[in-house]
């Protein structure tokens, strides 16, 4: 299990998070939604311990995350960033292979192929990161997680998935086809937090809901108890109409995963 308690973020004089405490349990996909600027990408770099709280604390397993090197820590939990950098030309093989070689993976190489596979970019092992579409770097970064952590158990003990924003820059297919691995991963005994704006795919794929609103969790719990009308009028300051199509003219489409639920076309 990974525990937050009462973590609070002040930086610049400004509160980012505000005494927020949750638990993410094996086998639970949680996601994290709610406006810009309300606290989702601090909450998960805490989470991940990439930044340390000004107050409260995190912990994997019952020990603090901050008490762990960067190896034991990069061999539990990875991690994909909102934005990545890179000041190199690296290929897409290259950079999943760091991932397949901070999980000490014996055929790094064979391990990066493996997980570029997964994620449908097979055929892209030599082609430069710069020259990639915006979906495609971002499927080459979610590879790159899956390389450092392909199981959802490692000697006995669940490792963690932490997706700030994976569904970003992708077409329908692959905004499912992510999260369907997310999923897998989850159900398979594993840990996963991700951070999505599409409320259609938090409400069919996500286990448990945290709903940020100027650092604090306005509601937590399943996609029923989390989006209401109420809820989605109080931290969107728009009109909600959950299961409700709005008025005639408007389409809705609201895109499936295939698999979930027994379906498989």
């Amino acid at each position: 299990m990974i525990d937050a308690r009462n973590i609070t973020v002040i930086r610049q004089g400004r509160t980012l998070l505000d005494e927020v405490s949750i638990a993410l349990v094996p086998g639970s996909l949680t996601v994290v939604v709610g406006p810009n600027g309300a606290g989702k990408s601090t909450l998960l770099k805490c989470l991940s311990g990439d930044i340390k709280p000004s107050a409260g604390g995190v912990t994997y397993h019952g020990h603090d995350i901050h008490t762990q090197d960067a190896v034991s820590l990069a061999a539990q939990r990875a991690v994909l960033p909102q934005a990545t950098e890179l000041a190199f030309p690296f290929t897409a093989l290259e950079i999943v292979r760091m991932g397949a070689v901070a999980y000490g993976a014996t055929e790094p190489g064979l391990a990066a192929r493996s997980a570029l596979a997964r994620v449908g970019l097979s055929g892209f092992e030599a082609r430069s990161f710069s020259s990639l579409s915006g979906g495609e770097q971002q499927r080459v970064q979610f590879a790159r997680a899956l390389a450092q952590v392909p199981q959802p158990l490692e000697a006995g003990r669940p490792c963690a998935l932490f997706l700030d924003e994976p569904t970003a820059s992708l077409d329908l297919r692959h905004q499912i086809g992510v999260l369907e691995i997310a999923k897998a991963f989850a159900r398979s005994g594993g840990i996963v937090l991700t951070i999505l704006h599409d409320l259609n795919l938090t409400a069919e794929f996500a286990d448990q809901v945290v709903v940020l609103s100027h650092g604090r969790i306005i509601a937590k719990g399943s996609t029923q108890q989390t989006m209401t009308d109420d809820i989605i009028r109080e931290v969107y300051g728009i009109g909600g109409a959950v299961n409700r199509l709005p008025q005639a003219s408007v389409p809705f489409v609201l895109p499936q995963s295939r698999h979930i639920g027994g379906l498989d076309l």
